[in-house]
């Protein structure tokens, strides 16, 4: 956390433009650090804290998210083949 005190004419425009733009004075500030200290600057929300763990538990198909119906359908006509052979 940090607190920092603008001059006041530096207040009003941060404020008026913050209301104009609908953004948070925060994300504002935040914004203008990261663009001043030329950084790509990336929060911790929750894929990337987990991101280093992804790899170690995927399947190693990148399309499963794309193809999933067409996987699907294949595995359950599988299981029928399968069933059709072996009565039960």
């Amino acid at each position: 956390m940090i607190s920092a005190r603008l001059p006041d004419e530096l207040e009003q425009l941060l404020a008026s433009t913050s209301r104009a733009k609908h953004v948070s004075k925060s994300d504002m500030v935040k914004e203008a650090l990261v663009q001043y200290l030329g950084q790509d600057i990336e929060y911790n929300d929750s894929f990337n804290i987990g991101e280093e763990y992804f790899d170690d538990y995927g399947s190693g198909d990148g399309n499963l998210s794309q193809n999933y119906k067409e996987i699907l359908r294949d595995k359950i006509n599988a299981k029928r083949n399968t069933n059709k052979h072996h009565p039960r």
